[in-house]
Parts: C-alpha cells; sequence; structure tokens
C-alpha cells in the first residue's frame, strides 16, 4: 500500500493511503485508462474533474480515490503507464540490431505507430506543461533514455551520426521530429496513417542527424 500526502482545506497535510494498482482489477484499469485519455484530450486540462472521469470510466468516484487520491496523481500514474508500453517496444526494438540506422528506423516506426494508435494521448501530452510532463515517472527512465542515448552516441563513435553538435541535440531532434509531426498528423485529421509515409519521414529525419557525405571517412 503506497502513501500520499494531502492537503486538506485547512491548509495542513495529512497521510493518505492509497490501494495499490494490483488490487485493481484488469478491466477497471482499462477502463480508467481509456477514460483519462478521452477526457483530457477533450477538454482544458485545469477543468476536468474527477467525477468526469469516474462518469466516463463508469466506475465510482470512491474507486478513483482510493487508488489515486487525486486528479494529478491519477493522470500522472495513467500517462505513465501508456508511455511504459511504448518504452517496453522501444527498448525490444533495440535489442539484437547492430546497425545505427536500422535501430533508429525501427524506433521511429514505433514511436509513429504509438501516434496512430494513440492519438488522445498524444494530444494530452501536447497540451500539458514542461513541468507536468516531468511528473511523470517515464521522463526519468534512465534505462530507456540511457540506451537510446547509447544509439546515438554509438552512431557519432562509428562516424555514421552527425558529430559536429552535442549528443543531447541528436536527441532533441529525434523526439522533436516525432512530436511535432505526430501532433500535427492528429490536428489535421488525416485519414492515412502517420506511417503510410514512414519511408519518406525516415529519410528527412536520417539526413537531419547522420553525419553529411562530404565528412565521412
Amino acid at each position: 500500500m503506497t502513501m500520499k500526502a494531502v492537503k486538506q482545506k485547512d491548509g495542513i497535510e495529512t497521510s493518505q493511503h492509497l490501494a495499490p494498482l494490483s488490487d485493481m482489477r484488469p478491466a477497471t484499469l482499462d477502463k480508467i485508462e481509456q477514460a483519462v485519455r478521452k477526457v483530457f484530450a477533450g477538454f482544458d486540462p485545469s477543468e476536468v474533474t474527477m467525477a468526469q472521469i469516474a462518469k466516463s470510466a463508469n466506475v465510482s468516484l470512491q474507486t478513483l480515490y482510493k487508488y489515486f487520491g487525486d486528479k494529478q496523481t491519477l493522470f500522472n500514474t495513467i500517462m505513465d503507464i501508456v508511455l511504459g508500453r511504448l518504452a517496453t517496444r522501444i527498448m525490444d526494438h533495440l535489442q539484437g540490431i547492430d546497425s545505427v540506422k536500422d535501430r533508429l528506423r525501427k524506433t521511429l516506426w514505433v514511436c509513429f505507430d504509438f501516434v496512430d494508435s494513440h492519438p488522445d494521448a498524444v494530444m494530452v501530452l501536447s497540451s500539458i506543461s514542461v513541468s507536468r510532463i516531468r511528473s511523470i515517472a517515464i521522463y526519468e527512465n534512465k534505462e530507456l533514455i540511457g540506451a537510446f542515448l547509447d544509439v546515438l552516441e554509438d552512431g557519432q563513435k562509428r562516424g555514421v551520426l552527425n558529430d559536429s553538435v552535442p549528443l543531447y541535440i541528436l536527441f532533441d531532434v529525434f523526439m522533436g521530429f516525432i512530436s511535432r509531426l505526430g501532433f500535427m498528423h492528429i490536428m489535421r485529421q488525416t485519414n492515412t496513417p502517420i506511417n503510410a509515409e514512414f519511408d519518406a519521414l525516415f529519410v528527412i529525419l536520417w539526413r537531419a542527424i547522420s553525419k553529411p557525405e562530404t565528412e565521412k571517412v
């Protein structure tokens, strides 16, 4: 059982025990996840209420408070679950492939597949502040970030990726490419999936981060 500090109306913090998610039926957790993604994608995050989420998920308000305590914890927990599945897929696709280009290609495909299959989650993440995003545990997952940075660093050492800029810039270019294209693809309400244009999009990204041919040994 986890414990969370919560503020009462008088501003005094007290300890609130939260039931572990392992005690919740998987079907119920799935309904709550779907509701969080739907409600937060359709409303200003500051205007979303626990009651709205409970109604959308067809669960009691008591259940939400029992397992999550408050709206922010509910949001962070659910989005961490959603992004955790994406992280697992990325990690799986980074295994057993030696080519830097192929590893990046696989990673980009998985991320765009997430855009196609979770448009509501992408819209939610695009609507919240950077400070709140950092509260989602997966963004501090050193194993995931480290594995991805290792791919980029390996590419620089092999003379495949641009090494005239710091490693973090390659990371920002890669992630910015996914974020902007994914968000705008959803905003334009395109009928075809973004991965329908994957080959052309990867060529654009690869040209942006690979070492210029004139500089290669």
